[in-house]
């Protein structure tokens, strides 16, 4: 059974602008859940630190940090791919992230299309807290409809600010 997450969604703005707004701008359109808790002390502000080797890191009210992943490729702006964990993970465990913005259209009407694919969770054991006692397949169509409403609050930045 495949342990991956797959969406894509199209956006009204061209690789570099959603490239740049999803990276640099990630604590602005992130919408927390409270089934994909990153960490158990509540939620805070993401932040991704640039280039291959940065940290996606969530701050939280108190002031300590939670560091998420590590930018494993940086490739500005056709893709991003990411280590990811949550708090309630064994120490050894990750999951991957990858992100492309591929255009779509022609200029001047160029969109751009999304596509995260959350690789891994089949290295995370079905009786993780993470998982919430899912079965498999629920809890990667939960995940899924999660990104999907992720890159949809992107778009809405998008299509709300100026270029």
């Amino acid at each position: 059974m495949p342990s991956s997450v797959y969406v894509a969604l199209r956006v009204a703005a061209t690789p570099e602008r959603a490239f740049d707004v999803f990276t640099r701008e990630i604590g602005l359109w992130w919408q927390h859940n409270d089934l994909f808790q990153l960490t158990r002390r509540g939620t805070g502000t993401l932040a991704l630190e640039p280039g291959e080797g940065g940290r996606l890191t969530e701050t939280l009210a108190d002031g300590s940090v939670f560091e998420i992943g590590r930018v494993q490729v940086w490739q500005p702006p056709q893709r991003l791919v990411l280590t990811w964990r949550q708090e309630s993970f064994a120490p050894d465990q990750r999951t991957a992230v990858q992100v492309s913005f591929d255009p779509v259209g022609t200029p001047p009407d160029i969109e751009t299309r999304v596509t995260v694919q959350h690789f891994g969770w089949d290295q995370i054991p079905s009786t993780s807290v993470a998982k919430h006692g899912f079965p498999s397949a629920v809890f990667l169509q939960r995940h899924a409809e999660y990104w999907q409403s992720l890159i949809q609050s992107l778009r809405h930045m998008l299509l709300t600010r100026d270029s």
